[in-house]
């Protein structure tokens, strides 16, 4: 298996899910951790900061800020569940009633916008997508479009659910790596990249196989996992709820 060699130190967060009260506990934890490393360089999250929790128009908020005022320290990934709130923008009568069925109720209500299901009318639907445009606060649906699907330094590579094993980063479809793909984690990479993700939940993180899985359940275990990944390959994993090696 070729070593770990990212070309910086990163710290990458796993699915927040709308717990904005997980983020800010993570974010003091990874502040005290890193400070016996010198410091992080980058901070990346894998996507999925909607839909479940209670508080997503928060964690929105937060990491748009993030993102704005740390450019180049900051790197936040597109999830699936920001692309589904994306397609119900562009055609609620189509997205609509997949993205309230699976967490998009929470984020309606966040907003402050309700009186709509996964059963509503189309014309329910818009007019709920009508409301939640004028909710959202200036740039933030233009950055969510322009989210990232991966970010790499050295040989790891981030991205919200997998990569196809067999295909080039640069060659993967969209599909795999907002949704994941099935010979991901059947089949090591030929290439010496190692993957950080999100998406599939895990009971704890690891690292195993050229594999880092961070995405802990958030929303339903009460606890966001990340991972600080030293230039040397060392990695740390950080929870909401406690500090482990």
């Amino acid at each position: 298996m070729p070593v770990l060699q990212p070309g910086q130190r990163l710290c990458v967060v796993g699915d927040v899910h709308g717990r904005i009260d997980l983020l800010d506990t993570l974010f003091d934890h990874i502040d005290t951790k890193a400070a016996q490393y010198g410091g992080i360089d980058k901070l990346v999250l894998l996507g999925d900061y909607i839909d479940r929790g209670e508080a997503s128009a928060e964690v929105l908020q937060r990491l748009f800020v993030l993102c704005r005022d740390w450019p180049d320290q900051v790197v936040c990934l597109k999830g699936n569940h920001e692309q589904m709130l994306l397609d119900f923008l562009d055609d609620p009568e189509r997205a609509g009633r997949a993205w309230l069925r699976i967490g998009g109720l929470q984020t309606l209500a966040s907003f402050g916008v309700g009186h709509v299901s996964e059963t509503s009318s189309a014309q329910a639907l818009t007019v709920a997508r009508d409301r939640l445009i004028q909710k959202l606060p200036d740039g933030i649906e233009s950055w969510l479009r322009a989210l990232p699907l991966t970010f790499q330094s050295g040989n790891l590579c981030a991205v919200h659910a997998a990569l196809d094993p067999l295909l080039a980063v640069q060659d993967q479809p969209d599909k795999n790596l907002l949704w994941g793909c099935r010979q991901f984690r059947q089949v090591m990479r030929a290439d010496g990249i190692w993957v950080i993700h999100g998406h599939t939940i895990v009971d704890d993180p690891e690292a195993r196989d050229g594999v880092i899985s961070v995405d802990t359940g958030a929303y339903a275990t009460n606890q966001l996992s990340a991972a600080i990944i030293d230039p040397s390959g060392d990695i740390v994993f950080v929870q909401s709820g406690n500090t482990q090696r």
